[in-house]
């Protein structure tokens, strides 16, 4: 937290920055905060792996081949292009990944001082206050959804714009938070085509660890230790999420 709160309000709606291969943009302010967070991490944990989204892919392998001793695996700057058009719904995002398997999240939001947390099988917490599931009053019907179309297939963007099963659609535009609004109850339901290790891995722990769900559009575990893009759909609500998951079609396992 110390990290993002001085390095980067200077360096909030400063616009700039360049395109990578994938079409995303990259800001000075994402190249510091990797440096800084991979040299703390590094000074702490000597024995863990870094891997950041702004490494190359080779680097990225690398690391990742490690997780079996323990890799941290981070996104320095969770929602990029908001930050640079003064947009502030941004994060760092940091999950520790031992033995393929996410142990330990930390997603911060320098905004609103909001600092996300959770431990395997300890729990969640939003700054002091522990995560826990809402109760299930509000139907599918009734919802709001946090929805990516961009990354979605041209059937099921379509399927959703005809006939949505929710009441209410956002797209912010940063895939940890998305991950932690989910988590505290601020939306419903969560849908998105495709997002990398670095995007989901702390979120998508810490809505487990608050007592909700998810599962790949195929009907995986969304966390899988692999560059390859995945899909996620999600709720906080066990009985939401069935609902979800049915207008979804997706496979039960």
């Amino acid at each position: 937290m110390e990290i993002a709160d001085r390095e980067l309000p200077p360096r909030f709606h400063c616009g700039g920055g360049q395109h990578k291969a994938d079409g995303s943009l990259v800001t000075e302010a994402d190249l510091v905060m990797q440096r800084q967070l991979a040299t703390a991490l590094q000074a702490h944990w000597p024995d863990f792996a870094v891997l950041g989204e702004e490494m190359t892919e080779a680097e990225q392998q690398a690391a990742l081949q490690k997780s079996s001793s323990g890799v941290w695996c981070i996104d320095p700057l969770d929602g990029t292009s908001n930050f640079a058009v003064g947009m502030p719904y941004y994060a760092v995002s940091v999950a520790l990944v031992k033995n393929d398997t996410p142990e330990m999240a930390v997603v911060y939001d320098p905004s609103r001082r909001e600092c996300f947390a959770a431990i395997r099988g300890q729990g969640a917490w939003l700054n002091d206050q522990r995560l826990e599931q809402c109760s299930p009053d509000t139907p599918l019907a009734q919802g709001v959804a946090l929805i990516d179309l961009k990354r979605l297939t041209r059937a099921l963007t379509a399927r959703l714009a005809a006939a949505p099963p929710y009441k209410s659609q956002r797209s912010f535009g940063a895939v940890a938070l998305d991950w932690c609004w989910l988590a505290a109850g601020r939306c419903h339901v969560y849908l998105h085509g495709q997002q990398k290790l670095w995007d989901y891995a702390a979120g998508c722990l810490i809505l487990h660890e608050a007592g909700g769900r998810s599962a790949t559009l195929d009907g995986q575990g969304v966390f899988a230790a692999s560059l390859a893009p995945r899909s996620a759909a999600a709720a906080l609500n066990p009985d939401i999420f069935d609902q979800w998951a049915t207008w979804l079609e997706i496979p039960r396992r």
